[in-house]
């Protein structure tokens, strides 16, 4: 495939692709959704973006069964809990995946940025901006459109998530947008996947180590993420209306 760096469409032809899109996959079931996104709508032109966190292994399992070959972008961002690399490790083996592209923050802007390591609790939205939403731009670059893992049921700043939708540059495509707690358990169990370790010890939703935290019985999934810090998402998942390059 050629390298490319993705350009942002007009509005209005846009937004009529994903009024299409929705109109003739939406309401199909997950599996039939990436089917579609992977082999018909965008061959060779999408990839899978994975946290390798504590639903992961549904998505990916799904995308191994069309074709283990699909590219999975994976961010380290440097902060991640170890047992989410070794997790990472695991699934990539169970699963047989070719084409994990693990990317991480530029060194140097992160030294210059964040010498003592700290920029997590001064300024959360930089420190996400410069691990994650960057590495990420870079990444996506030759790409028309990713996948997703999101939800609805995660959050109320995701309650609305379609299952296509656009940000600045590129299409988005959520599989598991209907998908709630108990269908991930079961495919979960149906397939004998293996859990995220930290699962267990109360961590439903899992980001960076310092920024993460567990949840008690009857919190929201998230409640854990940038506790008392008043922010809900890491930044690679802004509004179009808020980007002027990928997620940026």
């Amino acid at each position: 495939m050629a390298q490319r760096q993705s350009q942002p469409e007009p509005a209005a032809p846009i937004a009529a692709r994903i009024a299409a899109l929705n109109g003739v996959y939406g309401d199909l079931p997950a599996e039939a959704v990436l089917r579609a996104a992977l082999t018909e709508v965008f061959p060779g032109e999408i990839a899978l973006v994975s946290s390798f966190g504590a639903e992961s292994a549904v998505l990916l399992h799904l995308a191994s069964r069309i074709d283990p070959a699909v590219p999975v972008v994976f961010i380290d961002t440097g902060r991640l809990f170890p047992e989410t690399l070794a997790y990472r490790d695991t699934l990539i083996a169970r699963l047989g995946l070719t084409d994990v592209r693990s990317v991480g923050p530029d060194p140097e802007a992160m030294e210059a940025a964040d010498p003592y390591g700290a920029l997590f609790s001064m300024d959360p939205d930089r420190c996400c901006h410069l691990r994650k939403v960057e590495p990420l731009a870079e990444a996506l670059a030759p790409f028309t459109a990713w996948i997703t893992g999101r939800k609805r049921f995660q959050a109320s700043t995701r309650s609305a998530l379609p299952v296509f939708e656009a940000d600045a540059t590129h299409i988005k495509v959520s599989p598991l947008a209907t998908w709630g707690a108990g269908e991930l358990v079961a495919y979960l169990r149906e397939h004998d996947l293996p859990r995220h370790p930290l699962v267990a010890k109360g961590y439903p939703s899992i980001g960076c180590a310092p920024c993460t935290s567990p949840v008690a019985p009857g919190e929201d999934p998230r409640a854990g993420r940038w506790r008392g810090q008043g922010k809900t998402e890491c930044g690679i998942h802004a509004p179009a209306a808020d980007v002027t390059k990928r997620s940026a």
